[in-house]
């Protein structure tokens, strides 16, 4: 693989062998399953670069050694979700009569897995206070087997101490697993600062355009055998339609990523001045209470970010969201438009509590004018106050 100085030129040009195929600059969709081989013994010696649609084609191989340049990994894999690659990342280094650390502020779908699936498999689970630090010490059993962390979470957007967390997993011979999709490495290169298993829903910035489904596990050294042999060994494969879409929207993840961040900055400042808002948790605002990890250890910020409005009635909250304009109410993020949703941790908590009076509201903040975005949010709060009475 080529290498690059530049992170910019890299996402640029990483994968792109032109005279592999006929001159275009992109590497095409390949679909298929069959490859077929000259001889008997080739088969045998398993010579050819490419030996059967699941196990690696050159659509697949583009994309994972682009996201192994840019994550400084060992090897990268794909995976059909980003739920999927969370998954993958756990049961690739962990199993039965093993122990897990989670972070109390994951994602709600990994909470379910281990809650269900996990515990089916004879895997026990410890949730922790994802602002514990170096204290996570005091959590490790002899059959920890890996910490897993969120940075940030998604819905409260509290940051870890990856530094602290990775620190101590290491001294006692446990793996570190982290979901990076809000920061991305090109804003958060987490296995530089010692996570093993490095996640992303490469649906969210990687594909950028909301039109395909991804997820990526990426490894280091001391991991990569585990989660080679596992996520072959599951039969885990991504459609080549939607890895195209991600190769497309990796290019331009740089300059995407910057206009989130100037834009979710503007508005989360924004959001600080209304009296209508408790709070806003966004880890580039200096108000946010761990934010200077996130100076110490990201590059930038992303398009997601929650604020807690004042206490009021439900309908009040329905009223601010409902009729926006240019916010669409959805799941998923980290596409090129706006998003909003009402949501409650408080059913998700087990570690921590929340325990906020107010709605929690949480934005993602699109590739719009971000003037328009505050007009838009200041239309709605017209209708939050008028339910207020």
């Amino acid at each position: 693989m080529k290498k690059y100085k530049s992170v910019k030129t890299l996402l640029a040009h990483a994968s792109i062998e032109p005279e592999q195929h006929h001159g275009f600059v992109n590497t095409p969709v390949y679909r298929g399953s069959t490859v077929v081989f000259p001889t008997c013994e080739s088969m045998r010696e398993g010579r050819q670069k490419y030996i059967y649609g699941r196990w690696n084609n050159p659509s697949t191989e583009a994309l994972t050694q682009a996201l192994q340049q840019l994550e400084g990994a060992q090897g990268t894999v794909l995976c059909p979700s980003g739920l999927s690659a969370c998954t993958t990342a756990i049961l690739s280094v962990v199993g039965a009569g093993d122990h897990l650390l989670i972070a109390d502020n994951v994602y709600s779908p990994i909470r379910a897995f281990v809650e269900h699936v996990g515990n089916r498999l004879g895997i026990e689970v410890t949730f922790y206070d994802p602002a514990i630090g170096a204290d996570i010490a005091g959590f490790i059993q002899p059959n920890t087997k890996a910490i897993y962390a969120e940075s940030p979470g998604s819905l409260t957007l509290e940051i870890p101490d990856i530094r602290a967390i990775t620190k101590v997993a290491h001294e006692h011979d446990i793996l570190v697993i982290a979901d990076n999709t809000w920061g991305t490495p090109l804003y958060f290169p987490s296995l530089e600062l010692g996570v093993d298993l490095s996640i992303m829903a490469a649906t969210k910035y990687i594909v950028g355009h909301s039109d395909a489904i991804l997820g990526t596990v990426s490894a280091s050294e001391r991991a990569w055998d585990s989660l080679k042999k596992y996520h072959f060994n599951t039969g885990l494969f991504a459609s080549p339609d939607d890895v195209s879409l991600a190769l497309r929207g990796m290019r331009t993840l740089e300059v995407r990523l910057e206009r989130h961040f100037k834009n979710a900055t503007l508005v989360a400042k924004w959001l600080e001045t209304r009296d209508e808002v408790e709070a806003v948790y966004y880890p580039a605002l200096a108000s946010h209470p761990q934010h200077h990890l996130w100076k110490r250890d990201f590059k930038g910020a992303s398009g997601l970010l929650s604020f807690l409005t004042k206490p009021s009635p439900q309908a009040a909250a329905d009223a601010l969201l409902d009729n926006l304009s240019l916010f669409s109410i959805g799941y998923s993020w980290g596409g090129f438009e706006s998003l909003a949703m009402i949501a409650d941790p408080t059913p998700v908590r087990s570690a921590t509590t929340w325990a906020a009076d107010g709605h929690l509201v949480r934005l993602h903040i699109g590739l719009e004018d971000p003037d328009d975005l505050i007009a838009d949010l200041e239309r709605g709060f017209e209708r939050f106050n008028r339910l207020l009475g």
